[in-house]
């Protein structure tokens, strides 16, 4: 078996159901098998993957356990020299995962490779970054990222002055397309099931480099992610969740100042836009300032998670 292909799911049954087709109808010459893991949907998408792919191996589970732990039930199941973690909101193009296979064979220093992601409109999507740091973190709250994207300090985040054309040695790939090897596994263990969501994956490949396997962008194949599909229905759980990984993530690779240091700054940057939404509601059309009480609403929610110091128990 060369790829063993996992989709975590969870209320996501027409794109889902896209997402497999693609698989069935791109993914090359390869032998291979398909894993859903449904994390307690509530829209049919199980019921649909065991009607229209009775192929797949479904993996129901009674409560949502969150993306890593549903990644590592089907891990441990998976017969590949491969894993294959995908998102459901992707398409697959053009063989990519097959072109993936063949340059992971290649290139046997390489624990995780990732692919170039387009977005629905078939523009790039930036999914190489470097690890979450309070350096980081600077960064972004301060906007200098987008006042300076060329710059390889200040784009730093999202690697923003490279044009993803090119393979290339970096930190972290996204895992909505993360092709994993079996001997790197093996080597450093499954997924940290302590991230519920989201980060889950820069850990990943941190652990990889720290045991010297290389983690590499390759662009010449292409998926489709139309981004936020599971996570959009419970917004405000997930953003608090982002954060809450995020300081987890900076806590474990540089210590408990660091994830202080983290805090403060996210806290910052909240305060900041929460007075810049309050002060532009008298400016605003009705519609729009309706938005804006929306936001002010998850803001305060997330200067209040911050003033616990992310202590706050996950979903």
């Amino acid at each position: 078996m060369d790829v063993s292909i996992i989709i975590v799911s969870w209320n996501t049954k027409e794109i889902l159901r896209n997402c497999l087709r693609s698989v069935y109808e791109q993914a090359g010459p390869i032998s291979f098998e398909v894993f859903v893991v449904d994390n307690a949907s509530s829209d049919g998408s199980a019921q649909m993957v065991e009607n229209e792919f009775p192929q797949v191996c479904l993996i129901r589970n009674a409560e949502n356990r969150g993306f890593a732990a549903a990644n590592n039930q089907a891990m441990a199941r998976a017969m590949g020299r491969y894993i294959l973690l995908l998102n459901p909101d992707t398409i697959v193009l053009n063989g990519a995962i097959a072109k993936t296979v063949s340059f992971a064979d290649a290139h046997r220093e390489a624990g995780v490779i990732g692919c170039k992601i387009l977005g629905s409109d078939r523009t790039l999507q930036r999914s190489c970054s470097t690890y979450h740091s309070p350096l980081n973190l600077l960064i972004l709250t301060f906007g200098l990222h987008r006042l300076f994207p060329r710059s390889r300090f200040f784009g730093r985040g999202r690697m923003t002055w490279w044009d993803y054309g090119s393979v290339r040695e970096v930190q972290t790939v996204s895992g909505c397309f993360m092709l994993v090897r079996r001997e790197a596994i093996n080597q450093i263990g499954l997924m940290d099931e302590r991230f519920f969501m989201y980060t889950e994956e820069m850990d990943w490949c941190w652990r990889m480099w720290s045991k010297g396997w290389k983690v590499i962008y390759f662009p010449n194949a292409e998926i489709v992610h139309l981004g936020g599909s599971s996570s959009a229905l419970t917004w405000e759980t997930m953003i608090l969740e982002q954060r809450r990984s995020l300081l987890r993530f900076i806590e474990k690779r540089q210590g408990q100042l660091a994830k202080g240091v983290a805090n403060v700054l996210l806290l910052l940057g909240t305060l900041v836009r929460l007075l810049y939404w309050w002060c532009s509601i008298p400016l605003r059309t009705p519609h729009v300032a309706s938005k804006l009480k929306k936001r002010i609403k998850l803001g305060l929610l997330t200067a209040k998670f911050h003033l616990g110091f992310g202590r706050e128990s996950p979903p």
